[in-house]
C-alpha cells in the first residue's frame, strides 16, 4: 500500500508526466524532425541560401536591395518591390531588412497608402523611362512580410532596357536572362508567375564577368 499522502503522489505524477514530455517533445521530436529535414530537404533547412563567388550573398527567400550607400537604386540590377521592412529610427533604412519584416498596414483608402503609390509610381516610371501607366501593381506596393523575393514579369519588363542600357548590352541579351528566371504558378495553378530577382541579378554578375 502507498504510504505517501495523495497529494504528494498527484504532483510526483504530474513531475514525471513534464519530464516524460519533456524528452519526448523537447529533444526527441526536435532532433527527428532536424534529421529529416536535412536529408530530405537540406537547401530549405538551411534556409534556402544563395551562394556566388564561394560566399552567401543571400536567400531566395528574402528580398534584398540592390542600392548604393544612400539607399539609391543601382540602375545595373533589377529592382524589388517596395518594402516596409526597416527600423522606424532608422532614417538611412530603405526596406528588406528581416529584423523588421512588417506590412504598412494601411488600408486601400487610406490617404497616406495612396500618396506612396502615387510617388512610387512616379519615381519608378522616371527610373526605368516608362509611362506612369507602365508600372505593375506590386512595383509600387509592399508584401505582408515586406521581404517577397520575387517580382512579377511585368515589373521585370520594365526593367529590361534600364539594366541593358547600364550594362552596355542588346536588350534581347538582359530579356533573355529574365526568361530563364522567371517561374510559373506552382503547381501549376497556386499564385503567379513570379521572377526570381536575386538570381536574376547574380546571373547578370556573373555574365558581365
Amino acid at each position: 500500500m502507498n504510504r505517501l499522502p495523495t497529494v504528494l503522489r498527484q504532483h510526483i505524477a504530474a513531475l514525471r508526466a513534464i519530464l516524460v514530455f519533456t524528452v519526448i517533445c523537447g529533444i526527441i521530436y526536435p532532433v527527428v524532425m532536424y534529421g529529416v529535414a536535412q536529408a530530405a530537404f537540406p537547401d530549405q533547412a538551411n534556409g534556402s541560401v544563395v551562394s556566388a563567388g564561394g560566399r552567401v550573398v543571400g536567400s531566395s527567400l528574402l528580398c534584398q536591395e540592390f542600392a548604393d550607400a544612400k539607399g539609391n537604386p543601382l540602375p545595373r540590377y533589377f529592382q524589388p518591390r517596395a518594402s516596409n521592412a526597416v527600423s522606424a529610427s532608422d532614417k538611412a533604412g530603405y526596406g528588406c531588412d528581416p529584423r523588421f519584416s512588417a506590412a504598412s498596414n494601411l488600408g486601400p483608402n487610406n490617404p497616406m497608402l495612396r500618396q506612396a503609390v502615387q510617388q512610387r509610381r512616379a519615381s519608378i516610371a522616371k527610373f526605368n523611362g516608362v509611362s506612369p501607366s507602365q508600372v505593375p501593381p506590386d512595383a509600387v506596393t509592399s508584401s505582408a512580410s515586406g521581404l517577397d523575393p520575387d517580382i512579377s514579369p511585368q515589373y521585370a519588363d520594365i526593367q529590361v532596357n534600364r539594366v541593358a542600357i547600364a550594362r552596355h548590352w542588346p536588350a534581347a541579351t538582359v530579356r533573355a536572362l529574365v526568361g530563364k528566371y522567371t517561374q510559373g504558378r506552382t503547381l501549376g495553378f497556386l499564385g503567379e508567375p513570379r521572377v526570381d530577382v536575386l538570381n536574376l541579378n547574380i546571373a547578370l554578375d556573373q555574365l558581365t564577368s
